[in-house]
């Protein structure tokens, strides 16, 4: 059964709450967990595959990935690579000695104008039956805006609250372990719920990042016991901005590692789950090297980035009603 745990008011939403947070030092990063809402536990580190096709280069990556320590999957319907990971999973857990319940699974949907509670089941057991699985550990509403819809729109609302209802009730029978939201900002999540029935979300995934985050958020999403997941913690694939900015550079230099593992260890320090891809081995092993800490004078500096230089890189849901 769900349990809703609510945490006390925060006066710093970068202080280090401990309580369902696995930090034991002795815990190499790859294997700390987050225990959700739900009762379940969320690998902190999740390997991303937004833009990852084609049943070769999936498979190759997630052979990488696993051999490096990943246990978190994260895709989506609009990734439409779920096919191919169900399949790739089929021959590589064996391989790795590992059973469906040693991984975590994320898949996410979109909204869809005109669409009732049913067509989101539709999707759920297409999602299920892609990736080969009779559950999945996390599914998440994509985006609070829907489909064929412009954002403005005042029925953006009403179906994203279908959504809800019709995840909430498979949540129930158990295909889905746990379901939550993605892209979803105080506004949106105040709305929700005053109207959830009791079913708050166990995860909001954010764009998240030293150019932009939001320390009202994260502390909303403690307050109610909603685990807050970083998306491009690197800044766009498009550009090397972020990467290449001074202060991470300098930052990077000073702790003898690279300024990747610097933006990724800056999320991990606020206790932020964090959901890097890469297509390469050498970029995968960057990735899980995070057995270190940044001191608070640096992490300083880095968040002082926000204002100074902060920009997205991506969707803006603040654009949304």
């Amino acid at each position: 059964m769900r349990k809703l745990l609510i945490f006390g008011t925060i006066s710093n939403p970068f202080s280090v709450i401990t309580r369902f947070f696995n930090r034991s030092v002795e815990v190499k990063t790859m294997n700390k967990t987050f225990k959700l809402n739900t009762g379940f536990d969320i690998p902190l580190a999740g390997f991303g595959t937004y833009q990852i096709h084609g049943q070769e280069l999936i498979y190759q990556v997630l052979d990488y990935a696993l051999e490096a320590g990943y246990r978190h999957i994260d895709t989506a319907v609009v990734y439409r690579n779920e096919e191919y990971i169900g399949t790739a999973l089929k021959t590589l857990l064996p391989k790795y000695n590992l059973k469906r319940e040693d991984i975590f699974i994320t898949s996410k949907l979109i909204s869809q104008s005109g669409k009732d509670e049913a067509f989101v089941e539709q999707m759920v057991r297409k999602s299920l039956a892609n990736l080969q699985t009779d559950y999945l550990d996390l599914y998440l509403i994509h985006w609070p805006g829907v489909s064929g819809m412009q954002v403005t729109h005042p029925d953006n609302v009403k179906y994203r609250a279908a959504s809800w209802n019709a995840l909430s009730k498979l949540e129930r029978e158990g295909c889905l372990r746990s379901i939550g939201v993605s892209n979803y900002t105080v506004k949106h999540l105040k709305e929700m719920l005053a109207d959830c029935k009791g079913i708050v979300p166990a995860v909001n995934q954010v764009e998240w990042h030293p150019y932009y985050y939001q320390p009202e958020l994260l502390e909303y999403c403690r307050q109610h016991g909603i685990f807050l997941q970083a998306y491009s913690s690197l800044g766009s694939s498009n550009t090397a901005e972020l990467r290449e900015d001074e202060t991470v550079q300098s930052v990077a230099k000073s702790l003898q590692k690279t300024p990747v593992q610097v933006l990724l260890r800056w999320a991990i320090e606020q206790e932020v789950g964090i959901l890097p891809k890469a297509r390469s081995r050498d970029h995968i092993q960057e990735n899980v090297g995070l057995e270190f800490e940044i001191p608070a004078e640096q992490m300083k500096q880095l968040n002082g980035l926000r204002d100074s230089v902060g920009h997205k890189f991506a969707w803006n849901p603040e654009t949304v009603v």
